[in-house]
């Protein structure tokens, strides 16, 4: 194993990667850490900052540990596009999962304070799908690949550390 099996959250690196009123931190992941079946982040969402709309080939778990927000959810991936999504309200101490290839989008809907989530996706690296609105066609939308956080691993040679 070439990577500590304890860290300090707080010591590992934080990013918003760009989109402002993120913090994205990988606290197990599969170029960082090794990791073969799934991935899990840490995500701070400051008030009104969202998700883009999009997609992947993969489950998706989230744990909302503080704040509160609304899911968007659109599960017709055999339609030409995802249409109007069904709207859910998140809540700390909720749940949601998003099955593979369903487009959705995360959204902090509170004016005054953040949303936490903790998210757990499987196979990963994550290959992500992104729509520009919900009437976008499936095959229009863009392949980000490697995405934001996984990009840096990419660049970055893997320390082996005791």
């Amino acid at each position: 194993m070439g990577f500590p099996l304890v860290r300090n959250i707080n010591e590992l690196p934080q990013s918003n990667y760009g989109r402002e009123g993120l913090s994205h931190i990988t606290l197990a992941g599969s170029l960082l850490h090794g990791m073969k079946e799934i991935e899990v982040w840490l995500q701070t969402f400051s008030p009104g900052s969202r998700t883009p709309i999009h997609r992947h080939s993969c489950e998706e778990v989230f744990i909302v540990l503080k704040g509160n927000g609304t899911l968007h959810l659109a599960s017709d991936v055999h339609g030409r596009y995802p249409g109007h999504p069904k709207v859910f309200p998140i809540f700390a101490n909720s749940t949601f999962i998003i099955p593979v290839n369903d487009v959705h989008q995360v959204w902090n809907t509170d004016n005054n304070a953040d949303l936490q989530i903790v998210v757990i996706v499987s196979r990963p690296p994550v290959k992500v799908f992104i729509y520009e609105d919900w009437l976008m066609p499936h095959i229009a939308a863009r392949l980000k690949y490697p995405y934001y956080w996984d990009e840096e691993c990419f660049d970055t040679p893997v320390r082996d550390e005791l």
